[in-house]
């Protein structure tokens, strides 16, 4: 028989130790584990990878997601400027390569790796500079000459107004989907930091009692009265529905968003034409190269003929063929991942909302089903009788009049209060993104090991940082720097009357059928 089996009746006539119970919970937690995860449709924790995986929301996939959005795009754009510009193209690639390097370098690791705005001022200025040559063939032009094009350039606007609306697509979006990411990374880390909250004795005490001391009067089937239950359960888990409000207030930005990311930040419709657009720049530039030209020869002088120049180019010489198809939405890659932003978004916001309310529900999860007795034939802590005490409300505050557990309100866990403080700054700069502002985080380029709770533990993690990142605002950022746990709180061990073990065995001993 299994180790729920073994509990023999010498055990369950008087000769129980809390040690022997203990022993019996540990032989419960691992032969039930299975049985407990396919019955209860709860947020499943793991300590290990942190992940809340969902079909097409694992953390490998959301990871790789909004790469392949950008190498999709890349190899779009190679593609159809190939097809179109030819020759000239291909001697200009390496632009348009370190243009989307950037991207993932920014994407990647957020604004201490690269200024976006930079970037963007930047790459404009050298297709300028490489177009300008190109419709201007018959003349030569010196590095000072090109400066002065250069410095001409939001006067000349010769990209029209794409520049600065992608610009602005390309902030809004990334900004949006960065953090989004970084929230969807944090949910799993900070249940992984919960996890390792170690629970007092009395809290292991009350629920061995209401679980196991039917059986030492020989009332092996008698169950635990609902309302006692819940009270037992609300004092052990005191501290964790302190989490409740904030988390609450932190799902609900997410899904805000999420909603953002769903219009007008949407990623996907920014990057996915990102060719076209860019090329309707190019066409602008070539459609109005003659007025452009003439602006610059007023404003930086005439420029000198070209000794080398033998006969004029045409336009398709000058590698600007005519215009492409234009872009269809309907086209819409799908990504390796295997869906579309759309569908990702439409997934991740139904396990948002499933989400909400887990620490407050926690007892209310346990003191359910067949295995809680709801009417007065249960055990009530003492005797086989109706249980009279009222139930007490969640959190740490209310236990100060808990009945069956005693709770020392007077010291909050501090694991736990970091992990609030966690939420309630990851939300403050998730309603920032959802309003297309950048706020920057302590140590950019250590990812999120400054901050309690969003740390990555896994080795997969240490080489891969696209998810564990930092944004910064573009003025004086706002910086809230939260100390990491020390080490004893950080680093507990599974004791025996640590939280998982205790609490664990509590909810599989109730899920599963009763020891004969």
């Amino acid at each position: 028989m299994g180790s729920e089996r073994r509990f023999t009746r010498t055990q369950m006539h008087g000769h129980l130790t809390l040690q022997s119970l203990t022993h019996y919970a540990q032989g419960i937690c691992a032969a039930g584990r299975r049985a407990f995860s396919k019955r209860r449709k709860v947020i499943q924790r793991r300590r290990t990878n942190g992940a809340i995986c969902g079909a097409s929301v694992c953390e490998r996939g959301k990871r790789e997601f909004f790469r392949e959005l950008l190498s999709n795009a890349e190899k779009s754009l190679n593609d159809m400027f190939v097809r179109t510009y030819g020759l000239m193209y291909v001697k200009n690639a390496e632009l348009f390569e370190r243009f989307f390097s950037e991207l993932r370098k920014y994407y990647s690791h957020g604004s201490s790796a690269v200024n976006l705005d930079d970037m963007l001022t930047e790459f404009w200025t050298e297709l300028l500079e490489r177009m300008f040559r190109l419709v201007n063939v018959q003349y030569e032009f010196n590095d000072s000459y090109m400066e002065c094009v250069s410095r001409h350039m939001e006067q000349l606007k010769p990209f029209g107004d794409v520049p600065r609306k992608l610009r602005l697509q390309l902030t809004r979006s990334f900004i949006a989907v960065r953090m989004f990411t970084r929230g969807l990374a944090l949910m799993p880390e900070v249940m992984g930091k919960v996890s390792t909250v170690s629970t007092s004795p009395s809290c292991v005490h009350a629920a061995m009692k209401m679980l196991y001391c039917p059986y030492c009067s020989g009332q092996v089937a008698l169950k635990p009265c609902k309302n006692y239950c819940l009270n037992v359960m609300r004092g052990c888990l005191a501290n964790q529905a302190d989490l409740d409000t904030e988390w609450n207030n932190f799902l609900d930005a997410m899904f805000g968003l999420a909603e953002r990311l769903e219009g007008p930040f949407n990623f996907e419709s920014v990057i996915d034409p990102i060719d076209v657009k860019i090329s309707d720049a190019i066409m602008n530039m070539q459609e109005n190269s003659i007025q452009v030209s003439q602006k610059v020869f007023q404003g930086c002088g005439q420029p000198k003929p070209s000794m080398a120049f033998r006969t004029r180019r045409s336009t398709k010489d000058s590698g600007f063929p005519g215009r492409f198809r234009p872009y269809s939405p309907d086209a819409r890659p799908t990504t390796a991942a295997g869906t579309s932003l759309d569908r990702l978004l439409t997934d991740v916001k139904k396990k948002l909302k499933q989400s909400k309310k887990f620490w407050s529900t926690l007892p209310d999860t346990v003191c359910v089903g067949e295995r809680i007795a709801v009417g007065d034939e249960c055990w009530n802590g003492t005797a086989k009788s109706r249980y009279e005490s009222v139930v007490i409300g969640n959190g740490l505050a209310n236990q100060v009049s808990n009945p069956d557990v005693e709770v020392d309100i007077t010291k909050p866990d501090m694991v736990i209060r970091r992990q609030i403080a966690v939420l309630k700054e990851t939300t403050s700069r998730l309603k920032a993104a959802y309003t297309g502002t950048d706020i920057s985080f302590v140590n950019e380029d250590a990812g999120s090991g400054e901050e309690s709770g969003s740390g990555c533990d896994s080795p997969p993690c240490d080489s891969d940082g696209d998810i564990y990142f930092s944004t910064s605002a573009p003025a004086k950022p706002r910086v809230i720097k939260i100390q990491a746990d020390d080490q004893h709180s950080s680093g507990t061990r599974l004791a025996p009357f640590s939280l998982t073990l205790a609490v664990m065995a509590l909810l599989l001993a109730l899920l599963t059928p009763h020891t004969r």
